[in-house]
């Protein structure tokens, strides 16, 4: 008999990503059995801008504190392509703001993501539903998250090409100081 070294059939896994509305304190859980990509991170916001923009019809401008993970940093490109294709498709202004590395204690996601280990702690995660299951059934301030799976095959390595992110690059207004810490991107006016 052989043994597994962590609980997870070798062929399944589950890659969270998490949205945490900290005045609402509203959480949202993603997963995905692919891979963490620049294109998944871009189809979770899509999708929970989708599904919430109609409460937030005042909003102009996003603001996304982020990790500076190498999925979604600043000088990603396939992220930036991302971000910027939300911001004209959505008609709405983009704020990134990064949190400094080892400073994620500041990052109120990684509160979440504890009170998810504890949830599961012990528990044997054999399965995705078994992981599905105990992040419906988490509660965090009160409130259970909104839990969903993306079905899709995401591919790493995708990225534009040195002249591509340079005219994309045109569209970015980065902080003068902290140029890969905060990036400001606004939206190309649509016609109408």
């Amino acid at each position: 008999m052989r043994a597994l070294d962590h609980d997870f059939n070798p062929t399944e896994k589950m890659i969270p990503f998490g949205i945490y509305l900290p005045r609402y304190q509203e959480v949202y859980l993603y997963f995905t059995n692919s891979k963490l990509t620049s294109d998944f991170i871009a189809d979770c916001l899509d999708d929970f801008w989708q599904s919430q923009r109609d409460r937030f019809r005042q909003v102009k401008t996003l603001l996304l504190n982020l990790d500076n993970g190498p999925e979604n940093h600043s000088r990603r490109t396939q992220f930036m392509r991302r971000i910027t294709d939300f911001a004209d498709t959505f008609q709405i202004n983009m704020d990134l703001a990064y949190y400094p590395p080892y400073h994620s204690k500041y990052n109120p996601i990684e509160r979440v993501w504890g009170v998810l280990e504890q949830h599961w702690n012990g528990s044997l995660m054999d399965t995705c539903e078994t992981v599905i299951k105990f992040a419906q059934t988490m509660i965090y301030k009160d409130q259970a998250p909104v839990v969903k799976v993306l079905k899709k095959v995401y591919h790493t390595g995708v990225r534009l090409t040195q002249k591509e992110m340079a005219k994309l690059e045109e569209r970015f207004e980065r902080l003068p100081q902290l140029p890969k810490w905060f990036v400001h991107i606004a939206p190309v006016i649509a016609d109408n």
